[in-house]
């Protein structure tokens, strides 16, 4: 059993990096890239090397997300219901786990989807056949799911590494501040996850998406709410 969950650890690590590496590489480094280049040069690389990095991307998650799976099951199992989930562990892990499985579903039933089509506007394009008219507003809308999964992705981080390397993140609790940390942070990260979902594609802008800088700098608010949430609540 010891082999198989190091086995199960091994995979989640490996195809995580690499899920959140194109993350990045998505925002921090292409988009920006598609925004100052050529029409011809981004309508090659939509084609070619997109679907190329979308590939890795979506599987990546696939692999990420059944392996932690499998382990936070085995955890579940190991410990029982109700000492898991009143235990800092169980805590840390199923709250980074909520992030985690809404950007996996991100990727795949928004991004995923709708780069489909950003890619096959881009190769009729290139064919000398009219562009798809809902190209560009569900290009915008995959890169407000992406940046959300950004957003995200930094206070997940910070839980998943906090359930095993920071367990005095909280002591003992009560089943009503349980309660209450629940209902409050899974109201917050819904309502993040409705913000980059939620309205109109076609908006140029959406606060605090809008712009890296801003998507960042609200990633590292939502883990210093949800740590203050851990710290007020759950000691």
């Amino acid at each position: 059993m010891e082999i198989w969950l190091f086995f199960l650890r091994w995979v989640h690590f490996l195809s995580g990096i690499t899920w959140i590496g194109i993350l990045y590489y998505f925002n921090f480094i292409q988009t920006p890239f598609f925004a100052e280049t050529e029409a011809p040069v981004r309508s090659a690389a939509v084609q070619k090397l997109v679907p190329r990095a979308l590939w890795w991307f979506r599987w990546g998650a696939m692999f990420t997300f059944l392996s932690g799976i499998l382990i936070y099951m085995h955890k579940l199992a190991e410990v029982g219901g109700s000492a898991f989930y009143t235990s800092p562990y169980g805590l840390a892990i199923t709250t980074g786990g909520v992030m985690g499985t809404l950007m996996f579903l991100n990727v795949w039933l928004i991004i995923w989807p709708n780069q489909q089509v950003v890619i096959a506007s881009a190769t009729q394009v290139a064919q000398g056949k009219e562009a798809l008219p809902d190209a560009a507003s569900r290009g915008q809308w995959a890169g407000f799911a992406s940046r959300t999964n950004t957003l995200f992705s930094i206070p997940m981080l910070f839980f998943m590494g906090a359930a095993s390397h920071f367990p005095s993140i909280i002591g003992a609790t009560s089943s009503g501040s349980l309660t209450a940390f629940w209902i409050i942070s899974l109201v917050i990260i819904g309502v993040v996850e409705l913000n980059g979902l939620v309205g109109n594609p076609k908006w140029t802008t959406k606060k605090p998406l809008g712009s890296v800088a801003g998507t960042i700098w609200a990633g590292f608010i939502l883990t210093a709410i949800l740590y203050l949430l851990f710290f007020s609540l759950l000691r």
